[in-house]
C-alpha cells in the first residue's frame, strides 16, 4: 500500500520572527519584508535551510524579522559572506539584504565579483539613494547635484547605476521593482529565486525621514503607468494609462512612441527578450529613466540567462579531484608535501 504524503504548505506568517519590525513608520523597508514572506511562502521554502544574511545599514535590520537562521554581518561584507555559506552547503538557500551604501560603497568589490563568478545567491539590493541609517548622507546612487548632509552645496559626483555594474561583471539576472508595487514585487522576488546564479533586484525603496518623495513620479498611480514599464519575456514592450504607448529602435537608441500615430503600429514595437546572452539592448533598457525623462523606468525581470554556477562548479571539482587521489588523513597530507624542511 503505498504511503500518503502530504507536501506541507507554508504561509507568510510561517517566516515572521517573534520580533518586532523596527523601521519607521512609512519606510518601503516594510513593504520588502512583507512581500519576501509571500515569496518564500510561494516557493514553500524551508525554514531550516534558508539564510539571510546583511551587512549594515536600515536594510540590513531584515535578519532579525525572519523566521529563518540569519547573520547580521559588517558593513558591506554581507555578499562575501553569503559566497562562503552557500559554497560550503550549496544545499542552502542563501538570500542577501543590502542598501546601495553596504553594497555599492564599502561593498562594491564584493557586489561585483559575486556577480562575476555567479555565486547561486538571491541579493535584494534596496536603493533609497541616501544613508539612512547614519542620518543622511549622500551615498553611491545619489543623483548629481543632490543636497545632504554631508553635501550641504550638492554632490559633485555622478551616481552609479546598479544595472550598469552588474552587466559590466557579466551578470546573469537583474530585476527591478518599486517598494510599493507588492504583487509585481513578490513575483520578482520568487523568479530571482528560481534563477540559478547571482540574482539581482534592486528594490527603488523611499526613504521617509532623509530622502522622502525620491522616487514619486514613478511610485505614484497617477504617474505610475506613463512612467514605468514593467518588461516581460517574450511579450511586446508597451505601457501607459491605455497601453497605447510602445518602446521601438531609432538608430542604436529606444524610442518611446504613440502607437498608431507617426506611421508607428504594434509590428514596430520590440519584443523583450530577457534570455538574450548579448546584453546590449537589455542595458539600454535597464539604465532608461535614469538620466531623463523621455523613457519610461524599466521594471521586471530584463535580464535573465543561464550560466555556469560557481558553487556548483566548486563542488564537481571538489569531487573531480578526490575520485583522482587516495584518501588520506590531514596529517598524511601534511607530510606528503614536497616542500617540507627538515632540521639536520
Amino acid at each position: 500500500m503505498e504511503q500518503d504524503i502530504t507536501i506541507q504548505e507554508r504561509q507568510p506568517k510561517d517566516y515572521k520572527s517573534i520580533n518586532a519590525v523596527r523601521w519607521c513608520p512609512g519606510c518601503g523597508d516594510h513593504a520588502i519584508l512583507n512581500c519576501l514572506y509571500k515569496a518564500m511562502a510561494e516557493l514553500n521554502i524551508e525554514q531550516e535551510n534558508t539564510v539571510l544574511i546583511s551587512g549594515i545599514g536600515c536594510s540590513s535590520r531584515l535578519v532579525y524579522y525572519m523566521n529563518t537562521y540569519g547573520m547580521h554581518t559588517i558593513h558591506g561584507r554581507p555578499i562575501a559572506i553569503a559566497t562562503g555559506v552557500k559554497v560550503a552547503n550549496p544545499n542552502l538557500s542563501v538570500w542577501v539584504a543590502t542598501g546601495d551604501g553596504d553594497s555599492l560603497s564599502i561593498g562594491g568589490n564584493h557586489f561585483i565579483h559575486a556577480i562575476r563568478r555567479n555565486v547561486n545567491i538571491n541579493i535584494i539590493l534596496f536603493n533609497n539613494k541616501i544613508y539612512g541609517l547614519t542620518k543622511g548622507q549622500y551615498s553611491p546612487t545619489s543623483d548629481r547635484g543632490f543636497v545632504s548632509k554631508s553635501s550641504p552645496y550638492g554632490t559633485v559626483e555622478d551616481p552609479f547605476h546598479p544595472a550598469e555594474l552588474c552587466f559590466g561583471a557579466r551578470g546573469t539576472f537583474f530585476a527591478r521593482s518599486i517598494d510599493v508595487d507588492l504583487k509585481n514585487q513578490t513575483d520578482l522576488m520568487v523568479e530571482s529565486a528560481k534563477h540559478k546564479g547571482t540574482s539581482v533586484l534592486e528594490v527603488l525603496q523611499n526613504c521617509v525621514i532623509f530622502n522622502n518623495g525620491i522616487y514619486k513620479k514613478y511610485s505614484e498611480k497617477e504617474f505610475r503607468d506613463d512612467k514605468t514599464i514593467f518588461l516581460k519575456h517574450g511579450e511586446k514592450m508597451i505601457f501607459g494609462k491605455d497601453n497605447n504607448k510602445g518602446l521601438v529602435l531609432d538608430g542604436w537608441n529606444l524610442k518611446a512612441v504613440t502607437i498608431g500615430e507617426d506611421g508607428y503600429s504594434m509590428d514596430d514595437v520590440l519584443v523583450h527578450d530577457a534570455a538574450s546572452l548579448d546584453n546590449t539592448l537589455q542595458m539600454k533598457l535597464a539604465l532608461m529613466g535614469t538620466d531623463s525623462d523621455d523613457l519610461p523606468l524599466a521594471l521586471g525581470v530584463i535580464r535573465n540567462v543561464t550560466a555556469p554556477v560557481y558553487d556548483e562548479e566548486v563542488e564537481k571539482q571538489i569531487t573531480e579531484v578526490q575520485e583522482k587521489l587516495p584518501k588520506k588523513s590531514f596529517t598524511e597530507f601534511l607530510m606528503s608535501s614536497s616542500n617540507l624542511w627538515e632540521k639536520k
